[in-house]
């Protein structure tokens, strides 16, 4: 059975529910919820200006949510930077060969009272002209944009972006953009 370092302490663990993307465990009367393979989120930011986001259809909400590339790092055979360049352009249709464009940034928990773990983020600092050549995006996607930093204010003031993790990552970086807040 699968051991994560993050809470090795809680025992009993019992497998629940087991699939090819996550697995749900009873750990000590703690229920988690684990990742079969470590998420990895992408905030691609075009000429300083604006940020890619996709619009992806879940099921489970029957709705097409706008949020950040994102997705499994194949750990068998990719590292975390190699999973974000492939996420990328698997979900965007944008092709970065230079894996030192990706920025690793601060990672974030989800939700620290189900999913032991942390999610790995990175930045990569695109073009206007690499975000118009891009190449044709997988089909779990349902469309790719590209907002300006201005909507993506409103959007998420408005609740059209409405997915925590895309508006936290979307925050930081406004966070470490702004001049230092004084004292």
């Amino acid at each position: 059975m699968k051991e994560l370092s993050a809470c090795p302490e809680l025992q009993p663990v019992e497998l629940l529910h087991d699939n090819p993307w996550f697995s749900v465990y009873n750990r000590g009367g703690y229920f988690t919820t684990e990742a079969k393979e470590p998420p990895v989120v992408v905030l691609p930011v075009v000429d300083q200006r604006s940020v890619v986001l996709v619009r992806v259809l879940r099921p489970v909400l029957n709705a097409a949510m706008l949020e950040l590339p994102s997705g499994g790092v194949h750990c068998q055979r990719e590292t975390a930077v190699q999973g974000a360049a492939r996420e990328l352009a698997e979900e965007t249709g944008i092709v970065v060969q230079d894996l030192a464009r990706f920025r690793p940034l601060l990672p974030l928990a989800i939700a620290p009272n189900r999913v032991p773990g942390l999610i790995s983020i990175f930045q990569v600092d695109l073009t206007n002209d690499e975000f118009e050549r891009r190449l044709p995006h997988d089909q779990e996607i349902v469309s790719v944009h590209c907002f300006s930093l201005a909507e993506l204010v409103a959007m998420i003031g408005s609740g059209e972006i409405n997915t925590l993790l895309t508006i936290a990552v979307i925050l930081r970086y406004f966070l470490t953009q702004l001049p230092s807040i004084p004292a």
